[in-house]
């Protein structure tokens, strides 16, 4: 089914909402949804208002495959079809092969229809008579263009029209040669060819098994390889095939031998799986259709050389482009070709998806009309899926040993291990790009932002080292006299070692005496290896008096529990489960490393329109309470006995939280107050002369008279006006002043929320943000479905690694410096980022401009400095320092890029955009800068060629799908479904993500639970977000980090069913499960060890929420389905690579 929605992260983060009964379900033709708005960009399918176009001249088809990491991904067009088809089309109909369904157009007198009820596609193998081909791997290109050194695809050419038999076919196949500037024959009219060298001279082939599907779990084909059109007979291993220019038809040759792949059954199964006989619908009970394992890469031979990384190449990586092949890339023997965006199982031709050979699907048949508009392959274009699966299998297994400057990490979704020679580890710190210009106008010219996104106390793996504390006694930590800058790997020891050149200002200081160590015959210092300072990239110094307030060591912090006991909160059973969970949790406080108990001391508020603070000094026999009532000048009224060491006091604790729920379990006080609560413990903290942080637990609108008093506000008639900027701003400044009075004390604020309405987040949020606390939302808080979710989020909130009273400050080598930062803290100057508190899941993003011209040769350096006191009240230091290469070609700059990490950045210079902007001019800004970078890479690194191709850099090929999750979120593009409120919280919550959390809100996790192999320890394969890649006869979970889906299909065995929900039928499956039942069979135990480990990965409790198909609750699930078109107009990914491509038309041309 196209119904195809918004990447929608819910209403409040997942809570069932009223108002989706009764959707329609559209039917396959693509019809669009009675009543959602159209996709600004137009959908895709032929001819569009704003789209202009004739119907594309018979023989123009484009065709696409995808290269390995180190060639640029070329999408093919022709100048004359402005929507720039890309990709593979779909076949349009002809005897014995549907018509495509979801999205084409079809030709008058035709009925869209498909041969499935809705849902029910896509990975089975449908039942169709024509046998889909494999293309094969490689394959020259066409006559009249140069060659082109990746596999891409190339510009389109006219020819005659279809051929009519399968001889004429082989005539038109067998002209095709290949090797290093081969001319092909050129492709009958109606075959959707893409036809492209190899990288170098020759491509050898290893046995005949050399086409496979594309099965997502493997690497997609390196540099050498083009996806294409069956070749004729491939080389032996080594041998180098001449080639001649062929002329437009070559008269009889051979058929192409079976072994070629080329026969209607050439179609080897992926490594290890039986191939799925032909059939209609999803597979049999009980037949496996697994790809190969995903540790196996989708190679026939040997792994990829080095040059197959990015980062690594000899030359500009480059593909789908017209001009000589760069010579520095070696030839790449025997890759397997692939040609499939979905995981675990090959998929035949199906309704939508044309076979290999389009025009012609049976050869005995007579051609088909011609061909009408098509819709692009989603098969086609750059898959997420891909990318992450190759990026696992090519670096999941090494080691990243940080010791080389300027090297890109593996991606954040891939599981590796660092080991630390001297640059912070990728856990700490990732940039944009690992290799920066050298001057400030390649900088503008590229529009590539330069930032790094930092995380100062990322939890490590259990097999990675914690960074080493370095005591340094009484003089403290060595430094630079000019810069202040700490000592580093990178300092410079000179004049045998008594003095040292900083490597950030040049300044030269004298080495103190206690410091002093000769040099060995290199330079290097004899004691290199004994001081992590001068060896690893990230450690710690003890800070000295000097580094304290009001020159003093720091008390070791205090934690305040301060619950809100109005009417909402009792009647809901809240207050009860926090007092009942206090009591057990105070045993797990954060502790030093080796401490028996931890130094931290807690005090207990309560609070409605009033405030109750409780005495449990030990040695009272039962805790007092004292009613503060003057909320308007707010202080504490006891001083001894209100801040206790847990052990100490723990019986009167114990009967104080036994009390509270009883206190006032009669109350009828509904309205509650907000400011007065953090001012009280901000003055509890002052009074006892230590940083804190206070645990705020709140259910309503602050409307009693009291300081920072709010109204509601809520209006959303305000979205999509220039005044919807005020929706994101607080109501008043006054929280501001609070906030930075809290940053001044180091007390940090953490709000757990539970509104069963309009709350004002925007403002409520300020403190707990410019803090560095965090916020967690619970919106229509039920007992039974929401007490595990919130109460593990509580248990990991408490007992989190996090630093008190922290100031951070980003040093940079001369030629740059940080102009700009992201997160949730607060600034008193323009290089100080304070937070009263700073946990191990907050980041940091900071973004870096050029003042002066940087060289090759030194490269640039980044040295993050934090202060803070530990849970035990010891003041230290952790440093991390990154050495960055410098370029002066615009094409070292695109091959060191992260898009994870650029996609992290640009979401959060657009989620504060919004506060200052109208969401649409956030929008624009964002399409128009990524339009820019990815045109000046087309125009300065890609070798000239069609306008009509699209061409993106490998390592940047994702950058369009994510940019259009990001744009299709519900900050900047809501459905009518979300609040004010989550528009807010998603704001905040997003502005301090590290990278890993960006990744899969943008574009979830969407795995098929069927597919699971239950004896694995291993998830299952993931696979694409989209409608079509789901199937009515399987199970699936999506995550993106706040929620799971699990949604089950119509068509689900009954089996299944029993064993996963303990029920006899789809119909029973209640919706309200937050858990899944504990059953003892192997698909339970697997189902919930796949939900444990998802779990463990997030920094939240995720919520479950149990989809059944064509329920009420579908919609929700299907605004995760971030490449389909969004309810609330987003674009689907296909339409948006169109518009994309047509905005670096506009800016080239």
């Amino acid at each position: 089914m196209s119904v195809n929605q918004q990447a929608h992260t819910g209403p409040p983060y997942g809570q069932p909402q009223p108002g989706y009964q009764g959707f329609q379900q559209p039917a396959y033709g693509g019809q669009s949804l009675p009543g959602a708005p159209q996709s600004q960009y137009g959908a895709y399918n032929g001819p569009v208002p704003g789209y202009q176009q004739p119907v594309p001249p018979q023989g123009y088809f484009p065709s696409l495959g995808f290269p390995s990491k180190g060639s640029p991904v070329s999408l093919n067009s022709d100048t004359s079809l402005a929507p720039n088809f890309i990709g593979s089309l779909r076949a349009p109909p002809t005897s014995g092969a549907p018509p495509p369904a979801s999205g084409a157009s079809h030709p008058s007198g035709h009925v869209a229809y498909s041969q499935f009820e809705h849902g029910d596609v896509q990975n089975g193998i449908p039942a169709s008579a024509a046998p889909m081909q494999r293309p094969p791997a490689s394959q020259p290109f066409l006559p009249g263009s140069a060659p082109t050194p990746v596999s891409q695809i190339s510009t389109f050419q006219q020819y005659g029209p279809p051929p009519g038999s399968v001889q004429q076919l082989r005539n038109h196949m067998a002209g095709m040669t290949i090797g290093s500037t081969a001319a092909s024959a050129p492709p009958p009219a109606g075959l959707g060819y893409a036809s492209v060298p190899p990288v170098s001279g020759s491509v050898s082939a290893t046995g005949s098994g050399l086409y496979t599907p594309y099965s997502a779990s493997q690497g997609a084909p390196p540099p050498s390889v083009s996806q294409a059109l069956p070749v004729a007979q491939p080389p032996f291993p080594g041998q180098t095939v001449p080639t001649q220019r062929l002329p437009a038809q070559v008269p009889g040759f051979t058929p192409p031998p079976p072994s070629t792949g080329v026969g209607p059954s050439s179609y080897p199964p992926t490594t290890g799986a039986p191939r799925p006989p032909a059939m209609p619908g999803p597979p049999l009970p009980g037949q496996t259709l697994a790809g190969p394992p995903s540790s196996q890469p989708n190679h026939v031979s040997s792994p990829p050389p080095p040059s197959t990384m990015a980062g690594l190449h000899p030359g500009p990586p480059m593909s789908g482009l017209h001009g000589p092949p760069p010579p520095t890339h070696p030839p790449q023997p025997g890759y397997q070709m692939q040609q499939n965006g979905s995981f675990g199982q090959m998929r035949g031709p199906q309704p939508n998806y044309g076979g290999a050979y389009p025009g012609a699907p049976n050869y005995g048949s007579p051609p088909g009309p011609p061909p009408p508009p098509k819709r692009l392959d989603p098969d086609s274009i750059p898959s997420p899926i891909q990318v992450i699966e190759d990026d696992r299998n090519n670096r999941g297994s090494e080691p990243f040993v940080t010791g080389v400057r300027g090297q890109v990490p593996p991606l954040v979704t891939t599981n590796f291990l660092v080991k630390d020679q001297g640059n912070a580890s990728p856990r700490y710190i990732r940039c944009t790009s690992y290799n920066i210009p050298c001057t400030s106008d390649m900088a503008k010219q590229s529009q590539v932002p330069l930032a790094a996104v930092i995380k100062p106390l990322a939890t490590l793996p259990p097999e990675e080292t914690l960074p080493y504390l370095v005591d340094h006694g009484e003089s403290g930590p060595v430094r630079c006299n000019r810069c202040k800058a700490y000592m580093c790997p990178f300092m410079q020891f000179i004049e045998g070692g008594r003095r040292f050149q900083c490597c950030f200002c040049s300044c030269v200081t004298e080495v103190p005496p206690h410091y002093f160590q000769h040099l060995d015959h290199t330079g290097k210092r004899v004691d290199f290896y004994d001081r992590p300072e001068l060896s690893l990239g990230s450690y710690e110094f003890l800070a000295t008096v000097d580094y304290c307030k009001n020159n003093k060591f720091p008390s070791p912090p205090a934690f305040i529990f301060m619950i809100d006991v109005s009417y909402n909160a009792v009647k809901s059973g809240l207050v009860r489960l926090i007092c009942e969970e206090l009591k057990s949790l105070l045993d797990y406080l954060p502790r030093e490393g080796n401490m028996e108990e931890s130094a931290i001391r807690v005090g207990f508020v309560t609070y409605n329109k009033v405030l109750h603070f409780y005495n449990v000094k030990s040695s009272l026999a039962q805790p007092q309470m004292m009613v503060v009532s003057d909320v308007a000048d707010m202080f504490v009224p006891l001083l001894d006995g209100f801040l206790v060491n847990v052990n100490e006091s723990r019986t009167v604790i114990a009967s104080l939280l036994d009390q509270i729920p009883e206190m006032f379990a009669d109350t009828r006080e509904t309205e509650t107050v907000f400011a007065p609560v953090i001012q009280a413990g901000l003055e509890a903290l002052k009074a006892a002369e230590c940083a804190g942080k206070l645990f705020i637990f709140h259910t309503s609108l602050p409307i009693a008279e009291a300081p920072g008093k709010l109204k509601n506000r809520d209006d959303r008639k305000l979205i999509n006006t220039d005044k919807e900027k005020t929706l994101f701003q607080p109501q008043t400044s006054f929280y501001n002043n609070l906030a930075k009075d809290c940053v001044a004390q180091g007390c940090c604020v953490d709000l757990f929320l539970f509104p069963n309405q309009y709350l004002d987040v925007a403002t409520l949020g300020v403190v707990p943000y410019q803090t560095g606390g965090s916020i967690y939302k619970y919106a229509y808080f039920q007992l039974e479905t929401d007490q595990y979710r919130f109460l593990n989020d509580l248990r990991r909130d408490v007992q989190k690694e996090v630093g008190f009273d922290a100031v951070m400050r980003v040093r940079t080598s001369t030629g740059i410096r940080a102009t700009d930062f992201f997160g949730a803290f607060y600034m008193s100057n323009t290089t100080d980022v304070e937070m009263a508190g700073l946990d191990c899941d907050k980041t940091i993003t900071v973004e870096f401009k050029h003042d002066d011209k940087l060289s090759e040769d030194s490269g640039a350096l980044l040295q993050c400095a934090l202060l803070y006191t530990s849970c035990a009240g010891q003041r230290r230091l952790r440093i991390h320092n990154l050495s960055l290469n410098c370029c002066t070609q615009l094409a070292d700059l695109y091959r060191n890029c992260e898009t994870d990490t650029l996609i992290n950045y640009l979401a959060k210079y657009a989620y504060r955009g919004v506060l200052s902007s109208p969401v649409k001019t956030v929008r624009d800004a964002l399409i128009n800068q990524c339009a820019q970078i990815l045109a000046c890479y087309r125009k300065n690194c890609a070798s000239p060629s069609s306008a009509g191709q699209l061409i993106l850099p490998e390592c940047m090929k994702l950058l369009p799908v994510y940019l259009n999750c990001v744009l299709k979120s519900d900050v900047l593009q809501p459905g009518p479904e979300v609040t004010t409120d989550d528009r807010a919280y998603i704001r905040q919550l997003v502005t301090s993500m590290d990278v890993a959390e960006t990744n899969v809100f943008f574009y979830p996790r969407l795995l098929p639970l069927t597919k699971a192999d239950v004896d694995s320890d291993s998830l299952p394969a993931a696979i694409r977000n989209s409608e079509e890649r789901l199937s009515k006869g399987d199970i699936y979970l999506l995550e993106n980090g706040l929620n799971i889906f699990v949604w089950v299909g119509v068509n689900v065995q009954q089996s299944l069913i029993q064993n996963l929900f303990g029920v006899s039928s789809f119909s029973q499956i209640s919706n309200a499960l937050s858990t899944l039942p504990v059953l003892e069979n192997p698909f339970s135990k697997k189902v919930r060890s796949v939900v444990d480990m998802l779990q463990g990965q997030r920094s939240r409790y995720m919520k479950l929420i149990i989809v059944k198909q064509e329920d009420k609750l579908e919609m929700l699930f299907k605004h995760f389905l971030v490449e389909d078109k969004s309810l609330s107009g987003g674009a689907s990914y296909v339409d948006f690579l169109c518009h994309m491509h047509k905005e670096i038309r506009q800016l080239l041309s």
